[in-house]
């Protein structure tokens, strides 16, 4: 017997840019109508919304927990890097990643991950050579090759990077790319090897100058970063070679909004809404050649249905034919996948000697951006030992490498702002050791000996009160839901802020101070170092 269900109102058609009022017929999954119809209820009906580009991990929740919000705000889709998890458990990781979304109530499309580990200058949980990635790229549940974050690799010619994107090629797959802040010829050079989309582009002269190469252009407006107002003119110039997404969507920001806020902003600026929605919802599945409708008749039936086109209030979300929206998934997550293997460190590991140094560099954080500026200051020695200097809001920042015993890497940072607190966490791009920050030695050891117990998650810690959320899964993610998880995460952040960081997003900035890829100063497992040369300090 056939499924036949109907769902009318006012049908957004984007592609022939045109409304009229019609009744959808889906039958097993499938539309096999769209027809036009009277009397339809006051409510329409599109294509649903598709981030395209998002690391799930850094939600810090499993893909089935995140398409379980997600479908509340529209989302039906979305191009999914596991890299997070490659970095951590390799592999495995990525089978986990998969194997859990196949329950998720919303299409999730993973690509190989080019870059585990980003970097020689880093040591992660795993590797994945080229002969992995071509594994990868072969099979039917990878659709593309993530973001190539080694541009220097692609510029320079390397062997092991080019045999990966030839595999993509070989495979005809997309091949993201991953270059802030790379213009002109050499810009020109890194797209020509058939990478096609970026989604690091800070300013809008950076857009244009990889648009007038041919490369596509992915907005992005996640937890940390947010290039939205820099970059949204080109919405108007180049609707057929811009997407949206949110790369790290922190589980409180989730609860808010997700693709939809993007859409209600960019027409709140006049955009046209058919570009915007073309933008969406249609640019994605065309680009990345993912099985999702169009909301035409042959189409799988994934769309939504909105009770306007200003509020985009989510009444329905359909995909293959069911409603999703609210839909529940149970998972057993008994024995969850991970990699540490580090004892309790003490407070001695912590100090830093002089050795007769005169200044020290500083990474200086900025509100709302992965990038960095560095300084150089002169820090109080007692004993010794190299101090932090709390009324300058200069911090000691360390890593800890989480696989194997090893002496921690230490530095100093500017505009945390934490007055007798420290944080930490292991969600710390991309090798997710465990990152600390903190103005006293032995509150950081704290904050990090609550992480290496609960073997990940994130903490903060005063003298008198210590918070924490564990995160079991790969010490990225909780099994719990969006709104648990979002709670302890709120409140984790109002804690800091009261301890006297601003930064909007405290953990998810912190989280990026390992980021090698990204300018201009950071520090990993190994030392502080130089993103702009690629050496360390």
């Amino acid at each position: 017997m056939k499924d036949i269900k109907t769902y009318s109102g006012i049908i957004v058609n984007i592609e022939s840019r045109l409304f009229f009022k019609g009744t959808v017929t889906v039958s097993n999954g499938i539309i096999v109508s769209i027809l036009p119809s009277e009397n339809v209820p006051d409510q329409y009906i599109l294509p649903g919304f598709i981030d395209a580009h998002i690391h799930i991990e850094s939600s810090m929740l499993t893909p089935v927990t995140f398409a379980e919000m997600a479908v509340k705000h529209g989302t039906i889709a979305t191009i999914s890097d596991p890299h997070e998890i490659a970095n951590v458990c390799g592999l495995e990781g990525v089978q986990f990643m998969i194997e859990n979304a196949r329950d998720a109530p919303i299409k999730v499309f993973f690509g190989a991950p080019s870059c585990v580990p980003a970097t020689n200058f880093e040591h992660a949980g795993a590797c994945l050579d080229s002969m992995a990635v071509d594994n990868l790229l072969a099979s039917d549940d990878i659709y593309y090759l993530s973001e190539m974050m080694n541009y220097p690799g692609v510029l320079n010619s390397d062997n092991e990077v080019l045999t990966k994107i030839a595999s993509a090629i070989k495979y005809n797959k997309p091949i993201d790319g991953h270059a802030p802040g790379l213009r002109g010829q050499l810009a020109q050079k890194y797209i020509s090897h058939g990478i096609s989309t970026d989604h690091e582009c800070t300013t809008l002269d950076e857009a244009k100058d990889k648009l007038s190469f041919g490369m596509k252009i992915i907005i992005r407006e996640g937890s940390a970063a947010k290039n939205f107002e820099s970059l949204h003119p080109i919405i108007a110039s180049h609707p057929e070679m811009v997407m949206f997404c949110s790369d790290d969507k922190h589980p409180d920001d989730l609860l808010i909004g997700h693709i939809s806020l993007l859409v209600k902003r960019a027409l709140a600026y006049g955009y046209d809404l058919f570009d915007v929605l073309k933008i969406a919802c249609i640019n994605p599945v065309d680009h990345y050649k993912i099985p999702v409708g169009k909301l035409k008749t042959g189409d799988p039936a994934d769309f939504i249905i909105v009770n306007n086109l200003s509020d985009f209030d989510t009444l329905q979300t359909i995909i293959n034919g069911v409603d999703v929206n609210g839909i529940e998934v149970k998972q057993d997550i008994s024995n969850p996948i991970n990699t540490f293997n580090i004892n309790e460190i003490t407070v001695e590991s912590l100090q830093l000697y002089a050795n007769d140094r005169q200044a020290f560099p500083v990474i200086v954080a900025i509100d709302g951006s992965l990038v960095t500026e560095k300084d150089f200051v002169s820090l109080p020695v007692v004993n010794g030992m190299v101090q932090t200097n709390p009324k300058k809001d200069i911090l000691k920042i360390c890593v800890i490498n989480r696989y194997f015993e090893a002496q921690p890497s230490i530095g100093f940072i500017k505009n945390f702002g934490l007055l007798n607190c420290a944080i930490a966490s292991t969600v710390a791009h991309d090798s997710h050791n465990i990152i600390c920050i903190g103005d006293e030695d032995e509150l950081m050891i704290n904050a990090i000996n609550l992480l290496i117990k609960s073997k990940g998650g994130l903490s903060a810690v005063t003298k008198k009160e210590s918070k924490n959320l564990p995160l079991p899964i790969a010490g990225l993610m909780s099994d719990k839901s969006c709104e648990e998880v979002g709670k302890t995460y709120q409140e984790l952040t109002n804690f800091v802020k009261v301890n006297g960081c601003s930064l909007h997003a405290p953990f998810m900035t912190l989280s990026f101070m390992a980021l090698l890829v990204i300018p201009k100063i950071k520090i990993s497992d190994m030392g502080m170092f130089d993103a702009e040369t690629f050496n360390f300090y």
